[in-house]
């Protein structure tokens, strides 16, 4: 006796199946191992070189994942980003030295700064499109660096110093372990939040218009609110990554945020895996440490940098950790499944179209009874 059993109500993937390393990858422990690594950090190498060349790597985590959303979320190319990050530093630096208050309560002026930025660029602008919209994010980044180098209130070439640490319910975490550990506190949120915003209903949005903008538009999305939302919630991650940037340094300067910076961020998204936030922090921390530790190479760091990178991009050109290329195919409703004929003995037996008229019209008892005659022949 031959059975049809029905593969349509069954979960099916999109693309082969994954690997066991690959749901070890996936695992939702990973990013807790990450942040405990973290954590006992400090508890290994102590001194302030180590603890200044950590914090700055925290800090890049932290702009990464910011314009991860940008870039790897929604696919727009910006080469400017480091000009929110140079919005967020002078924000908090003018405030903090003008109003003589803790850098910690700069916070609502560095984000209020942040959205009038992205709003002032990506209004205008986020109408273009690839090589269009990156040539005037780069030009943004400019202007941004040279109106600082211009005008008295960032100080001009000399920038901003004496910017105050951080001080938390009167305890000074201005030192350097105590300082790491808040940063790794605020970066880890905000990573968090960033993957978050990528599972979201938004961050679809933003998926579906960095595949197809076209498409999503006849879809439904409001593409240009979308890119714009995008284009926001960036600015702010790198406001904040900013403040924390000036208040580590304890001065600020328009050398620190040239065009390099913005390149190596980039990198950073790119050779991470754009679009997953697990990648994009795993590429920020190679791109911020490995020039440390090739540092005893002399000049020759750069090339041999240079060297790891092309290989990288010959070798996994989706980056170390790309997005998941298959995802589970959700179902749809009882409603939406096939109904079962009556006459099928396995558990997935296809009705067919006539399944389809007994949900509109029940079959009758002398139908029924002669189904099951028919079977038990």
């Amino acid at each position: 006796m031959s059975e049809n059993v029905d593969t349509s109500t069954a979960p099916r993937r999109i693309g082969k199946p994954a690997s066991r390393v690959s749901r070890l990858f996936e695992s939702k422990q990973l990013g807790w191992a990450a942040f405990a690594v973290a954590v006992i950090f400090p508890f290994l190498i102590a001194d302030n070189y180590a603890m200044n060349i950590a914090t700055t790597a925290v800090i890049f985590v932290l702009l990464a994942s910011g314009l991860n959303i940008v870039v790897g979320y929604c696919g727009l190319l910006d080469l400017g980003y480091i000009a929110f990050m140079a919005v967020g530093a002078y924000t908090a630096g003018i405030v903090s030295k003008a109003f003589e208050m803790p850098i910690l309560f700069t916070i609502p002026a560095v984000v209020l700064m942040c959205i009038l930025a992205g709003l002032i660029i990506g209004g205008p602008t986020l109408r273009l499109r690839s090589d269009y919209l990156a040539i005037v994010t780069l030009g943004f980044g400019e202007i941004i660096r040279l109106t600082a180098n211009n005008l008295d209130i960032t100080g001009g070439p000399s920038g901003i110093y004496g910017i105050p640490g951080v001080e938390l319910f009167g305890v000074d975490l201005s030192n350097p372990v105590p300082f790491y550990y808040f940063c790794v506190v605020v970066v880890g949120l905000l990573v968090l939040g960033s993957a978050r915003l990528g599972k979201s209903r938004l961050g679809r949005a933003w998926r579906f218009v960095r595949e197809d903008e076209d498409a999503a538009e006849a879809m439904g999305i409001h593409t240009y609110k979308v890119k714009l939302a995008a284009y926001i919630f960036g600015a702010i991650w790198g406001g904040i990554g900013g403040m924390l940037f000036a208040s580590h340094l304890s001065a600020i300067s328009p050398q620190s945020f040239v065009f390099l910076q913005s390149a190596l961020v980039l990198m950073a998204v790119v050779l991470g895996g754009m679009g997953n936030t697990r990648g994009v922090v795993v590429g920020a921390v190679v791109i911020s440490l490995l020039p440390e530790f090739l540092r005893d190479m002399g000049n020759l760091r750069y090339v041999i940098f240079g060297v790891v990178l092309v290989a990288v991009m010959v070798l996994r050109p989706q980056g170390f950790w790309p997005a998941r290329a298959y995802e589970p195919e959700k179902g749809g409703t009882e409603n939406d499944r096939p109904e079962r004929n009556d006459g099928g003995t396995g558990p997935g037996a296809r009705g067919g179209k006539h399944s389809r008229r007994k949900k509109l019209a029940p079959a009758s008892p002398a139908s029924n009874a002669s189904t099951e005659t028919g079977e038990d022949a």
